[in-house]
């Protein structure tokens, strides 16, 4: 992140062209990246005229999306200083900035802001314990100010930032929905991994870590009815060693598998990245990781397929993990007992699983949206 950071006015200089007009997204990591993404892609289907320049804070946004076609220019933001936002600004001149969810940097907002540049805060959502909110957050408040608008997930935000005499709001939702229901639309064929499922119920595990493998694995190795498929969040070498470790049935890494091999396989780990959203299509359940950890992975790109979705307790503070809890297309468990218990029960009972599985793609479908709220909004500045 460093190298890059020091790389990115080297990048800027070479690549901005002097009189195009520049529309600025900024994300932190590649989720937030994702619920920017379909408004870049709706504007650029739109107003072709506009380039696109996308920037990262964190490399696992940037190391995957850094060759992404949709932007004209990639790069990583320099550290947030009066100094090399000013640099950034008038090397780049943006007509438009975006800042994805939780992105507030106060030196560039305040650049943007001098500059009469519209900038929108896009699928942000705040709390009360956030540090606008706090006595000590007052002076940092003011950054709230500098944005144009606010399109925000829920009424809980919209009322916090009027506290804050910050009225430039709307009720968006979040760009997730439109994104993952797009995901699904374009969702790749994978010949190997159709081969591999064959006529057989599977589970996929998505974005595991080892506390959600030690609770899985144990109930699917002796489940012999079952193939399963695991999408760890890390892999690395020692990480995947681990996880075969673990599996005592026969198993078969994706980048070494061939039609020839993997049909014969029970468990398929996936060892490259690039593939999850598209291998969820062929699941029956799907497992989301995190939730015993820092916190839960995308659910909403397993659910979207129409099947249901566990995860570990870490996920307070996930809306959209919480609406699926709501609607009975979510589970909760809190160790290998709730899992094998709830396992059972899908198993057992598929009229249950497929009803559960209907309320999370319906719970997906409804939320949609939040890009046309947007565009209405902005359309009359481009």
């Amino acid at each position: 992140m460093r190298k890059g950071e020091e790389e990115a006015f080297r990048i800027l200089e070479e690549k901005t062209v002097k009189g195009e007009k520049y529309l600025w997204f900024h994300a932190a990591s590649l989720g937030e990246f994702e619920q920017g993404r379909p408004l870049i892609e709706e504007i650029h289907k739109h107003y072709p005229k506009y380039k696109i320049l996308q920037t990262f804070f964190s490399p696992s946004g940037y190391e995957v999306r850094k060759n992404y076609k949709g932007a004209d220019i990639v790069c990583y933001l320099p550290i947030d200083t009066p100094r090399n936002a000013r640099r950034f600004i008038e090397l780049t001149h943006p007509y438009m900035a975006f800042f994805i969810k939780y992105e507030f940097w106060q030196n560039y907002l305040n650049e943007l802001y001098k500059h009469h540049i519209p900038t929108y805060s896009v699928s942000s959502i705040f709390r009360k314990d956030q540090i606008f909110f706090k006595w000590y957050g007052k002076e940092y408040s003011k950054v709230l100010h500098t944005f144009t608008h606010l399109f925000v997930q829920n009424n809980e935000s919209v009322s916090l930032l009027h506290q804050l005499g910050v009225d430039q709001t709307s009720i968006a939702g979040d760009t997730r929905f439109d994104r993952v229901i797009e995901i699904c639309r374009q969702a790749k064929e994978l010949p190997l991994v159709e081969k591999f499922k064959g006529d057989s119920f599977t589970f996929i595990a998505g974005s595991s870590w080892a506390p959600d493998e030690d609770v899985f694995i144990p109930f699917l190795n002796s489940h012999t009815e079952l193939k399963f498929i695991i999408a760890p969040h890390v892999i690395d070498e020692s990480h995947i060693k681990e996880i075969m470790g673990k599996v005592t049935r026969k198993t078969i890494r994706y980048t070494q598998a061939t039609k020839e091999t993997i049909a014969d396989a029970d468990c398929l780990i996936i060892d490259c990245f690039g593939l999850l959203s598209s291998i969820y299509r062929y699941g029956e359940i799907a497992y989301v990781g995190g939730g015993f950890g820092v916190g839960i992975h995308n659910v909403l790109e397993a659910a979207v397929y129409g099947m249901p979705v566990i995860f570990g307790p870490n996920n307070r503070r996930f809306r959209e993990a919480q609406g699926l809890l709501a609607c009975d297309g979510g589970f909760e468990i809190h160790g290998s007992k709730d899992f094998n218990d709830l396992m059972n029960r899908l198993l057992n009972d598929r009229a249950y699983l497929k009803e559960a599985g209907k309320l999370a793609d319906e719970y997906v479908r409804e939320n949609a949206g939040a890009l046309n709220k947007i565009m209405r909004t902005i359309s009359n500045k481009l």
